[in-house]
């Protein structure tokens, strides 16, 4: 046999078995349902009934892994990652989200009512999925990044109201922080699927 082609197929085989492991290990959070019924109730209130909560319970465990303590190093903090001003700003506008950031129920209400306005922002005619990677694309990069990736796909041809566009534009935005914002997409994918 080919050393290359032996060497391709060690590659491959060591891919379909790791694959398995990246997605179990997600399977314990599917079984932990404490904060469930705060992914229920505030989507809900900001998306709808028919609107499926898993997809921010599956944002909270890839942006803290479910730990309300959590602290990243730019300052965002509990389930969602909300920084300070930004759940200022929140609770000025939604006087019933009320206490500390911390706190778990305030802290989902202030990151699924965040996600509301980014969802807005992207109405265009867009397969739900897109729309869906376009929210959290801009939870974590930014809006404005994400807006300039999008005209930068449109002058480069692309259709600027699909995912795949803004991923082959991002990286001209935000440089190697891209890889971080189409990580966390894909992570979130992967993620629904298991709590499904």
């Amino acid at each position: 046999m080919d050393r290359g082609l032996a060497w391709k197929l060690q590659i491959a085989l060591l891919i379909l078995l790791l694959a398995p492991c990246r997605v179990n290990a997600f399977e314990r959070y599917a079984r932990i349902k404490k904060y469930d019924p705060y992914f229920v109730k505030y989507s809900k209130r900001f998306f709808g009934p028919a609107f499926d909560w898993r997809n921010f319970k599956a944002q909270a465990i890839a942006e803290s892994g479910l730990r309300p303590d959590a602290r990243s190093k730019v300052g965002a903090g509990g389930l969602m990652q909300i920084m300070p001003a930004t759940f200022k700003e929140i609770s000025k506008k939604c006087p019933y989200i009320k206490g500390s950031r911390f706190h778990p129920r305030w802290n989902i209400a202030a990151g699924i009512y965040y996600d509301r306005q980014l969802w807005k922002t992207w109405r265009a005619r867009r397969p739900f999925e897109d729309r869906l990677a376009f929210m959290f694309g801009s939870f974590n990069a930014g809006k404005m990044n994400v807006i300039k990736a999008q005209k930068l796909a449109h002058k480069k041809g692309l259709n600027p109201n699909l995912w795949r566009s803004v991923k082959s534009t991002l990286p001209r935005v935000t440089g190697r922080r891209s890889r971080e914002t189409i990580a966390y997409v894909d992570k979130i994918n992967r993620i629904k699927g298991v709590l499904r």
